[in-house]
């Protein structure tokens, strides 16, 4: 793809001694095409589908991912040449819609509720606010703060930091978001992973002994259960809400790949496929999300982080 014909600004913070000789950083110039610098970095701004403007990071083990600052969206996570994640091909790349796979953000509100399905982030353009690489791994910081189209549907101040980390068979993201409002706010969130899988031969270890929500047939009425499966399985329409989930999963893609989905402080997983509501394409993916279902309250100048690991063997 051609690289984007407007200036873009890779920022770093600030070098320390401790890092100086494990960390190579970006010189923090500002660059019209691909340069040398940018490359060493493994960060790269160009122009993506629709012209939007698309991060590719590159690691020195030949790992790559993708990602949108429209919404802040992983897109792809290659490990050798197959691509771990999927897009389905009804997403549409115009910065009004959300971008439908990858990784999007539900924030700050998970599903339906008094705005709009799974809130506004992934509706937002998110900003680069610091890249780096460290031992050959490329680091990359997104930002996403209020403004009139996050007010009108929520009214605080917020600051949500979203760092992403490339490695050799892991793709690792850290979620801050942060209270700048003079006033407390909650709120709920989840990462709507969506990975590449054979949905017939797709399976989730990890959550038995959770409890379930389960939304099938009725969204607004989930019933109630416990998991008593060591393998959880896709057998058709699946909506379910894991409560107090494992902090490591493990997706068996059905494609010959075992993923291991470990977090921090995500205490929910969700998994989704549509079934027959999405004929072309429900065989090609399924979802396992980390998610936090109960509301989240934060005062002033206090936040809150969660961490996921997404890696293959």
């Amino acid at each position: 793809m051609a690289a984007i014909s407007m200036t873009w600004h890779l920022p770093t913070s600030p070098s320390t001694s401790s890092k100086l000789s494990r960390v190579n950083r970006y010189s923090g110039m500002a660059f019209a095409t691909v340069n040398k610098d940018t490359v060493n970095l493994g960060v790269k701004v160009t122009e993506g589908l629709g012209n939007l403007p698309k991060v590719v990071l590159t690691s020195s083990h030949g790992s790559e991912a993708e990602l949108y600052l429209y919404g802040g969206c992983v897109t792809s996570w290659k490990v050798g040449s197959k691509d771990l994640l999927f897009v389905r091909p009804d997403a549409v790349f115009n910065g009004q819609k959300p971008i439908s796979g990858g990784i999007p953000h539900c924030f700050p509100q998970f599903g339906p509720g008094p705005m709009q399905q799974h809130g506004f982030a992934r509706n937002s353009s998110w900003s680069i606010v610091d890249s780096e690489n460290v031992d050959g791994s490329p680091v990359i910081t997104l930002e996403l703060k209020e403004s009139p189209y996050s007010r009108a549907m929520w009214d605080y101040s917020f600051q949500a930091l979203y760092k992403i980390t490339l490695d050799k068979k892991s793709l690792s993201t850290e979620l801050k978001i942060t209270n700048t409002d003079k006033k407390p706010f909650s709120f709920t969130t989840a990462l709507h992973t969506y990975f590449s899988a054979s949905v017939s031969g797709a399976s989730v270890r990890g959550l038995k002994g959770c409890k379930i929500l389960n939304k099938d047939p009725d969204p607004k009425n989930p019933v109630e259960g416990k998991e008593e499966r060591d393998v959880v399985t896709y057998p058709g329409f699946v909506d379910c809400v894991y409560l107090g989930a494992a902090n490591e999963l493990y997706l068996d893609n059905g494609l010959g790949d075992v993923i291991s989905i470990k977090n921090t402080n995500w205490p929910d997983a969700v998994l989704w496929n549509p079934h027959l509501t999405m004929e072309a394409c429900y065989k090609d993916f399924v979802c396992v999300e980390n998610a936090q279902i109960g509301n989240v309250v934060l005062e002033p100048e206090k936040s809150w982080v969660a961490t996921q690991q997404l890696s293959v063997g």
